[in-house]
């Protein structure tokens, strides 16, 4: 590309206003999420809470601050192409040393996309590739912390090196026990090990900085001897306000992926340097995608960003084509996928059948809320993209017709580029993890018969989660509105996870009613509903008809979650958390959290109603505190 020679001075100024907008925006990220140490020693629970809906919104909030200011000092959408090409070269000169340079290069391009043509989006103008590598790096202040901590136990007791590992967290609690806790995380780590005895690197390494999220510090590391090495994750937990105690030992890649879910709340971390804490998370879980761990970490749009450079590698080097996604049809969302990328998308229709009432903006708004959310486990999150152009020739003709049909507003098929290459434009959509949907699942296990024992088991397992996860979104205050099967999906780890957002309420503004009596013979035989039903009524006794219609469906869900059927379970939780107050969840089963007595805890008696369903063999029950709503 040629482009003729100019003054640097106004492209030099105009990098330095973009680096000065991120280096705002990351200061005040990082200092949000160093807060939560001290939100979490004080037991503020809403705090914290507030503080997760809160961040998310920093980023958008900079990118308009900072292209304002161009605007306004610089008049940049009116400066030649010849200026942004030089911007953008003294801009990774700013880089070089510079402690987050991925993240200032996906700022630079949610602000120059915002003032330049579509045109121009490649890379002479924007980071399609990133142009400072991240490996190895450090911070280089003599007086940080470094990413990870390495502790050696030699020939001293294991617990003793925990016991160090634990003190090195630097929390300003009065610990229950913590010789206790050291010796029941030592006694699980020797387990983990076997029979191996120790070799010369043997070594415990720790991230530096804990993940806070809702009610939880989790210290986040693994255990290396000779070529062995285990992911651990130690969650710290408050006995009462005040007072410390490790809750449980988690291990390996399984574990620690399900702590990292896409369908839970995004960890505060106080990271100087986060591609080092991503490289070194990638360790422990590699086959988790780099963008879905800087999610995790709370930098969404550097997911984002990834996750579209990986979409484009992957389009480059396959060749099968997007087709309708399996399963039943949704009324609101119109669902696409590539099968061997492991997403789906989703686009708004452009009509709602009957009975459906909603419009765009509050389909819009419904996700957005549950981005805001706390997901505890049981909500996938959500990517939302504007724009996106692929060939025309990986889409099949029934997904054209479909998208043409149904979502035509949303849709353009033309070479805009004007490059020879028709393009499919999609305006706006959503995309999340792909999951097997529930009703698919359940109907596999049913088509094999009840004398087969593995379908019957993953039958069990399925209508189990179901409910679990129906609980888990309670205690959230969240209600789903449309529990149809068809509206959850099933993890690889075998997680039920709601993802139909477009009837879900908080449950405190749901009137939860038992059906009325038919006033007379008429009433009951007529078919039609002889009382008032107003807009947020919910009616649980009606849920059965169109849950538990098999008979062997029906037979497992009132062993363990007929309780779902009564107004009295929902009016119960919607009094509780009106009340104020935050409910545990935990991101793994009972069976592996430590009991007071040295053993581990089986199946504790617990007061709450809700947390009676975690005993079930369904699998790992989800994450810590609801998100209450909290007042703006």
């Amino acid at each position: 590309m040629s482009l003729p020679a100019i003054d640097s001075g106004l492209a030099r100024d105009i990098a330095q206003a973009m680096i000065d907008g991120f280096n705002r925006h990351y200061r005040l990220f990082r200092t949000e999420s160093a807060r939560a140490k001290h939100r979490f020693e004080t037991c503020d629970w809403h705090g914290q809470q507030r503080a997760q809906r809160e961040r998310i919104e920093f980023y958008d909030l900079r990118v308009r601050e900072c292209q304002k200011r161009l605007e306004r000092e610089f008049r940049a959408h009116q400066q030649p192409m010849a200026v942004w090409h030089q911007v953008k070269l003294l801009y990774i000169g700013l880089l070089v040393t510079h402690p987050q340079p991925e993240l200032a290069e996906t700022f630079f391009n949610s602000v120059t996309t915002r003032i330049l043509h579509r045109s121009y989006f490649h890379n002479d103008f924007i980071f399609v590739r990133p142009a400072i590598s991240t490996e190895y790096m450090e911070t280089t202040d003599p007086k940080a912390p470094p990413t990870f901590r390495a502790f050696y136990p030699g020939d001293a007791p294991l617990a003793h090196t925990v016991r160090a590992m634990l003190e090195s967290c630097e929390l300003r609690c009065r610990w229950d026990d913590m010789e206790r806790d050291a010796g029941l995380v030592a006694r699980a780590m020797q387990r983990e090990l076997g029979t191996a005895r120790p070799r010369s690197n043997f070594q415990l390494q720790v991230l530096s900085s804990l993940f806070y999220r809702n009610k939880g510090a989790y210290l986040v590391g693994k255990l290396i001897n000779g070529f062995q090495e285990i992911p651990f994750a130690l969650p710290i937990l408050h006995r009462q306000p005040g007072t410390l105690h490790v809750d449980a030992a988690l291990f390996g890649e399984d574990d620690l992926a399900i702590l990292f879910s896409f369908s839970r709340a995004y960890f505060m971390v106080d990271m100087e340097i986060p591609s080092a804490y991503v490289q070194f998370l990638r360790s422990l879980m590699p086959r988790k995608p780099r963008a879905e761990l800087y999610n995790a970490l709370g930098l969404a749009k550097q997911g984002k960003n990834l996750f579209y450079r990986d979409l484009l590698w992957h389009l480059r080097h396959s060749s099968d084509q997007f087709r309708i996604a399996p399963g039943i049809k949704g009324m609101v969302m119109l669902v696409f996928d590539l099968p061997s990328f492991p997403y789906v998308f989703k686009l708004i229709r452009d009509r709602f059948a009957a009975p459906k009432e909603t419009t765009r903006e509050q389909v819009r708004a419904k996700y957005q809320l549950v981005k805001r959310h706390d997901r505890v486990g049981r909500m996938a999150d959500t990517m939302e993209f504007s724009l996106l152009a692929f060939p025309r020739q990986r889409f099949t003709d029934e997904l054209v017709a479909e998208l043409e049909q149904h979502a035509a507003s949303l849709l353009e098929i033309s070479d805009r580029d004007g490059d020879g290459e028709t393009e499919v434009i999609i305006a706006h959509a959503y995309i999340e993890r792909r999951m097997i949907p529930l009703n698919l699942y359940l109907q596999e296990a049913l088509d094999a018969g009840a004398g087969d024992a593995a379908a019957s088991a993953q039958l069990e397992h399925a209508v189990i989660e179901y409910g679990n996860a129906i609980k888990d979104l309670v205690a959230a205050n969240i209600f789903p509105g449309d529990m149809l099967w068809k509206n959850f999906g099933v993890t690889r780890h075998g997680k039920v996870v709601f993802y139909d957002y477009d009837e879900i309420e908080y449950v405190t503004d749901c009137q939860f009613r038992r059906v009325p009596p038919p006033r007379h013979e008429e009433d009951e035989l007529s078919g039609e509903v002889w009382y008032q039903v107003a807009r947020n009524d919910v009616f649980p006794e009606t849920f059965a008809p169109f849950l538990l219609g098999h008979p062997r469906v029906r037979e497992v869900f009132l062993r363990h979650h007929a309780d779902l059927l009564t107004p009295e379970f929902w009016q119960q939780n919607k009094e509780r958390i009106q009340r104020g107050e935050v409910i545990d969840f935990f991101p793994y089963g009972t069976h592996r959290r430590f009991d007071c007595n040295g053993g581990v805890a089986g199946a504790p008696e617990l007061a709450d109603p809700l947390a009676a369903h975690h005993e079930t063999p369904s699998g790992p029950p989800d994450a810590l505190a609801p998100l209450a709503p909290v007042p703006e």
